[in-house]
C-alpha cells in the first residue's frame, strides 16, 4: 500500500490544510457548494490555497457548476484540477475538458453493480474518476455523507482506463481494508476525518494517511 495517493477533501481551515500537507496527502480538496457545510467562499478558498506546498494538488469540488460559476472560481483560486461531483453527462465532462485546461476528475456513485456501467462511459472523457458511494436519494449533499458502498463489487476487476480514486466513507479504521478489497491505488476522504459536520481533526487526518501506508 505504500504508493497509495490520499485525497483530503473538504478543507475549511490554514491548520487542517496543514496538518493534511505535514501527513502526507497528495491532494487537497475544497467544497464549492453551498448546501454543504465545507462550503468555501472564493476569497477563503483562494487563502488556503496559497498554504498548499508544491506537489501537492489543489482539487475544487463542484456540483453541476455553469460555466459562469467554474470561471469565477478558476480566477480567484489557484487550482490543479476540477471535480465534477453532480450530474454531469459524459457531454458536459467533455465540454468542462475542453473550456477550462484543467484535468477533470468525474464522482460516480455506485450501490450496485449496474451503477459500475458509468464508470466505462465516464472514463471515455474525464482524466480521472471518483468512485464514490451513491448518497440517499433524501440527502442534498452528492457526497460527503460517510457512507460506504460494497467494496466487493470492484473486487478482482480490471480497472479502467484512467486513473480512479476510492471514495464513501472511509476512516482510519476501515481504510486498509477498503484498499486490500479494491485494489485502489487512490483514496479521498472527507467526513472521515472529522470531528463535527465539517470540522476537520488533524489527528484523524495524521491516523488516516498512515493506515493507507
Amino acid at each position: 500500500m505504500t504508493n497509495v495517493a490520499v485525497k483530503i477533501c473538504g478543507l475549511t481551515t490554514p491548520d487542517h490544510v496543514r496538518a493534511a500537507a505535514d501527513a502526507g496527502a497528495r491532494y487537497v480538496g475544497f467544497v464549492f457548494f453551498s448546501k454543504s457545510p465545507r462550503h468555501l467562499d472564493l476569497d477563503a478558498a483562494a487563502g488556503l490555497a496559497q498554504l498548499v506546498p508544491a506537489g501537492v494538488a489543489k482539487v475544487a469540488l463542484t456540483v453541476n457548476a455553469t460555466d459562469e460559476e467554474l470561471d469565477r472560481i478558476i480566477a480567484r483560486v489557484p487550482l490543479d484540477m476540477l471535480q465534477l461531483h453532480g450530474k454531469e453527462t459524459p457531454q458536459r465532462v467533455s465540454e468542462v475538458c475542453d473550456r477550462f485546461g484543467l484535468p477533470v476528475m468525474k464522482a460516480i456513485g455506485i450501490a450496485e453493480a449496474e451503477d459500475l456501467s458509468a464508470i466505462d462511459l465516464y472514463s471515455e472523457v474525464a482524466d480521472q474518476l471518483l468512485i464514490d458511494a451513491k448518497p440517499p436519494r433524501t440527502s442534498e449533499l452528492p457526497g460527503g455523507n460517510g457512507l460506504a458502498f460494497d467494496w466487493r463489487l470492484l473486487a478482482g476487476r480490471k480497472y479502467w482506463q484512467k486513473p480512479w480514486m476510492l471514495a464513501g466513507g472511509l476512516t482510519p479504521d476501515n481504510v486498509a481494508e477498503a484498499i486490500r478489497m479494491t485494489g485502489a491505488k487512490q483514496v479521498d476522504v472527507s467526513s472521515g476525518v472529522e470531528s463535527g459536520p465539517g470540522v476537520k481533526d488533524a489527528i484523524k487526518i495524521s491516523e488516516f494517511v498512515s493506515a493507507t501506508h
